[in-house]
């Protein structure tokens, strides 16, 4: 016997038994519509009106909390997997935001602004989710349910790996980089000509009006005197689309054979030039003699893409001039978000200071 019942309250509590030198945990679980507590494993620290919206947005039964996937930046909360009884679906995954008393940023970066950038980034993401939708040709999670509860907020997402992107990459080869950039065509695609109501007016994290603390410490002088004007190129781009926001590696799920992808995290989606996602997505998973030699070749798969999914909506001509002229001032863009943030990061690199220097001779 795995566990022992010690009753209390009207409930069954299971407590810690040791087996052959391991401890299982307490659990509790409840029975949606019943009220039947079974012997089910379940882990502490969730509370029940989380429980029960988790209940009610999947009809299940039953719920078991599982192995935590990822800690949020800046330690904000958790993604944790659920495991579900009785319903349609076996899992679900739940990302729990929980506002800190003092955040935990890497580097250094616990100021005011700061928080309410990621305050305001999980209340655009909930908007996200609860708004907008995509396609199978662009597949982002389903989203069951989203709710705030004072400083704490709970979003109720379908489990990618149930439906087959189940894969994680750490690096990637021309099928997973073509599948990603393929996902953010047709995203870009879809989006094309849409106002970004209720996200941010400007996608991206490192937007320049939402970072001016990185700007000030900035000691590129000429690029930090610039950074405005290259702002406002990218801002003024006839063509705009709603970009992802941060579309890096990790934020794609795998299929199998790495040839289809789904994209989660939307804290910082909303409007732009898609060649910010681009540029984002292409520095993420190579270095920079990979970017030299591959980086043109992938942005005409790109176009190749784009021009596909956006059929005759618009004169894709002209529109892939604009935003072909603009992949250089984007990545210029990320550049100077990363001498302010993160002067030693590993993607200060000289192919980011050739496009920077070529942007700096335009101006």
């Amino acid at each position: 016997m795995l566990c022992e019942a010690v009753k209390g309250s009207g409930s069954v509590f299971l407590s810690h038994i040791p087996i052959t030198g391991r401890t299982f945990h307490t659990f509790v679980i409840q029975r949606r519509e019943t009220g039947e507590v079974k012997e089910k494993p379940s882990q502490p620290g969730m509370k029940q009106e989380y429980q029960d919206l988790i209940l009610q947005a999947t009809g299940a039964d039953a719920l078991l909390i599982g192995a935590k996937i990822q800690t949020l930046w800046s330690g904000y909360g958790e993604i944790v997997r659920v495991h579900l009884e009785g319903g349609e679906r076996p899992s679900v995954v739940v990302k729990h935001v929980m506002f800190p008393g003092e955040s935990l940023h890497p580097g250094g970066w616990n100021t005011d602004l700061s928080h309410l950038r990621k305050v305001r980034s999980y209340q655009v993401e909930t908007y996200w989710y609860q708004n907008y939708s995509t396609d199978g040709e662009c597949r982002v999670p389903v989203c069951l349910a989203a709710r705030s509860f004072g400083d704490e907020q709970l979003i109720v997402l379908e489990d990618l790996d149930v439906v087959g992107f189940d894969q994680r990459r750490t690096s990637v080869g021309p099928t997973e980089m073509r599948a990603c950039l393929r996902w953010l065509a047709r995203f870009h695609a879809r989006f094309l000509g849409v106002a970004p109501e209720g996200l941010w007016p400007v996608g991206t994290y490192w937007h320049l009006e939402t970072r001016p603390d990185e700007l000030e410490v900035m000691a590129d002088q000429e690029l930090k005197a610039a950074a405005g004007k290259i702002d406002q190129i990218l801002n003024s781009c006839r063509f705009k689309t709603i970009v992802h926001g941060d579309a890096k590696l990790a934020n794609f799920c795998f299929s199998g054979q790495g040839s289809e992808v789904a994209a989660v995290d939307f804290q910082y989606v909303g409007g732009g030039c898609g060649m910010k996602d681009v540029v984002y997505f292409m520095g993420s998973c190579m270095d920079e003699r990979e970017c030299e030699k591959q980086a043109p070749e992938l942005l005409d798969y790109y176009f190749l893409e784009l021009r596909e999914a956006v059929g005759d909506r618009e004169d894709f001509s002209e529109l892939e001039e604009e935003w072909r002229e603009m992949f250089a001032y984007a990545w210029t863009d990320f550049h100077r978000f990363l001498l302010g943030w993160m002067p030693g990061h590993r993607k200060i690199n000289k192919y980011s200071k050739r496009l920077t220097r070529e942007v700096l001779r335009k101006l």
